[in-house]
């Protein structure tokens, strides 16, 4: 992350495709990250993280989890990053 977490304005915006009616302004129910590109890679398959042992729990190869809310422990990022390191 470049940054802490922050308020995501259009959750409040009963006029916008965004807007969640369940959200409050003291309870904010979605968050912005702003992230900074450090590096580019090649792509990891979710086939090719599936054969490696070390990887066999990670929740974003369970069925029915989305990459973009799923958490990574710190010792499968660095799992992911010995295979992307790999030729």
């Amino acid at each position: 992350m470049a940054g802490a977490a922050y308020t995501d304005a259009t959750q409040f915006d009963s006029a916008g495709p965004y807007f969640d009616p369940t959200a409050a302004h003291d309870a904010p129910r979605w968050l912005h990250v702003d992230v900074k590109l450090t590096r580019k890679t090649r792509l990891l398959s979710l086939q090719q993280m599936r054969r490696e042992p070390g990887l066999s729990g990670m929740q974003v190869l369970r069925r029915g989890n989305r990459l973009s809310i799923t958490p990574v422990a710190a010792d499968e990022w660095l799992e992911v990053i010995r295979l992307l390191d790999r030729p």
